[in-house]
This record gives C-alpha cells, sequence and structure tokens, in this order.
C-alpha cells in the first residue's frame, strides 16, 4: 500500500507544516515516509511545492511521477491547477477556494473553480471561512488537512496527534485551535 501527494500552494501559506503534520501521522501510522525539500520557500508570495510519498513498503523516491499522485493538496486554487498533471487517472485534488492574487494576470476564480469542478475527483474546500469559523483564520492549512484526511490512508487520530504534537511548544490554546480547523475540514463536503 502506498499512498503519494503533491502539496502546492503560495510562500507563507503553512504547506511546510501541512506536509509535515501528514509525514508524521503517516510515520505514526506505520509508513515508510519520503517528502522531497520544499521549493520555492525562499520568496514570500512565491510558488511552493513538496512531494509526500509513504508505503507500507520502503520508498525508493522523493518525487512523485507525473500522472502518478493519488493527491493534489492545494492550499490556493491556480496553484492546484499548476500541478494537475501529476493525478493518477483516479486521484484527487482537494484545494482551498480562496485565490492568493499574487500576479497582476491572476485568472478569474470562476474559471478556475469551473476547471476543478470538471476532473473527476475536484474537491474545493471554504477553508478560509472554516479556519476563521473555528477560531484561527491561519489555520486554513488544518483545514485542508481535515477535508484531505477523507482520503488518506491515514487514521483520523493519527494526525490529530500529529497536530498536537506539532503544535505542543505554541501552548495548548494554539493546539486546540488547530485541532478544531482540523474537525471542521473533516467535516466539510
Amino acid at each position: 500500500m502506498s499512498y503519494d501527494i503533491v502539496l502546492c500552494g503560495v510562500g507563507g501559506q503553512g504547506v511546510l507544516s501541512l506536509a509535515a503534520a501528514i509525514a508524521r501521522a503517516a510515520m505514526d501510522c506505520g509508513f515508510d515516509v519520503r517528502q522531497s525539500e520544499v521549493h520555492g520557500m525562499s520568496q514570500r508570495g512565491g510558488a511552493v511545492v513538496a512531494h509526500l510519498r509513504m508505503s507500507k513498503s520502503r520508498v525508493k523516491s522523493d518525487l512523485v511521477p507525473k500522472a502518478m499522485a493519488d493527491m493534489v493538496l492545494s492550499m490556493e486554487p491556480l496553484e492546484s491547477l499548476r500541478y494537475v498533471d501529476y493525478l493518477k487517472p483516479d486521484g484527487v485534488l482537494v484545494t482551498a477556494s480562496d485565490p492568493f492574487v499574487n500576479i497582476p494576470d491572476y485568472p478569474d476564480p470562476q474559471m478556475l473553480y469551473a476547471a476543478i469542478r470538471k476532473l473527476p475527483r475536484g474537491v474545493l474546500v471554504e477553508a478560509g471561512r472554516m479556519a476563521k469559523e473555528a477560531g484561527n483564520a491561519k489555520a486554513v492549512n488544518m483545514v485542508l488537512i481535515g477535508a484531505a484526511s477523507r482520503y488518506l490512508p491515514l487514521k483520523p487520530g493519527a494526525i490529530e496527534k500529529a497536530i498536537r504534537d506539532g503544535f505542543a511548544s505554541k501552548g495548548d490554546k494554539v493546539v486546540e485551535l488547530n485541532l478544531a480547523a482540523f474537525r471542521s475540514g473533516r467535516g466539510s463536503r
């Protein structure tokens, strides 16, 4: 059993925290995990992409080949479409619906949403709104982990433990706000 994810977004959105929480949960569930370097973090607002591979047997490469990803998990709709060619035919694309307009010719968001909805398994998540309602507008990435968790081969409890561990140094309130965001995303449709 293996599962490959391409994670993407824009610098400063929390792609690294997103990848770290999923990787930690996967290791706790007995998966061998390999993660590529996160590329693009040198520029806030620039494109960021990471590959995360998990398997019950040994993972031999950090990078997900094109047309082989089980999931594209994105913090932003335009970035999600940039990596759609990595998806398997039955792969799922999960993305926040909130655009991060960082270029002058950013496409009309409605056109992006239409393209995502045309995919066999395209999931748009109102992650910004949900994060605010959960009490932490910065926890968009935790909402997305929650939405993605319905497709991941990981137990929700393992993901919650990874979130607790990842934010423990920031105090109980931050941990609970991030868990609330995760649970909100998990319950979304």
